[in-house]
């Protein structure tokens, strides 16, 4: 488990959401608030890289990659 005032200092580093990651329920990642991008806990260490993150699917998940209008 990470320890509550780490999670405090934690920022996503894909939108900046500071204090917005959340534990997910397994204990398993980092939920991000605002983009909902989903960060690996591995050995008791939050991996905080973008290209790591499982992004969630829908218009939270599909805004970087839209670029026009269908």
């Amino acid at each position: 488990m990470i320890d509550r005032d780490l999670l405090e200092l934690l920022v996503c580093p894909a939108c900046g959401q500071g204090a917005g990651l959340t534990p997910t329920a397994d204990g398993e990642g980092l939920l991000c608030a605002r983009c909902g991008r989903c960060y690996p806990i591995r050995d008791g260490i939050p991996i905080l890289l973008i290209e790591e993150a499982r992004i969630p699917p829908g218009p939270a998940g599909s805004r970087s990659s839209s670029t026009g209008n269908g």
